[in-house]
């Protein structure tokens, strides 16, 4: 099953703060956000608004427009994967040779 969009951003997020080496608490002060609800939106449980996604971005020093880029692109990969999961492999087509119709 997909994703869902709010689970992957709050992945993406996450994964920003982590590698900045920052606290729940650090980020959740700086975009003025409860630690509780932060925590609840990193783990896709909650959808933030577009303010308070921008608010986070903000705190985090990285562009909402990468946020989303990095979110999409984690969507495309997942969704590619799952469609070739679902590509029937059993069945095979059989083209027959060409003939060639020479004159002569």
């Amino acid at each position: 099953m997909a994703s869902l969009v709010r689970e992957v951003v709050g992945d993406v997020l996450r994964g920003a703060r982590t590698s900045q080496g920052r606290t729940l608490r650090e980020v959740s002060d700086s975009a003025r956000v409860s630690l509780g609800y932060l925590s609840e939106i990193e783990r896709g449980r909650k959808e933030p608004s577009s303010e308070l996604l921008t608010a986070i971005c903000d705190a985090l020093q990285v562009p909402l427009s990468q946020v989303l880029i990095d979110a999409g692109e984690r969507m495309a990969r997942e969704e590619r994967t799952s469609r070739a999961a679902s590509i029937d492999t059993s069945i095979k087509v059989v083209i027959p040779p060409v003939v060639s119709l020479a004159v002569a």
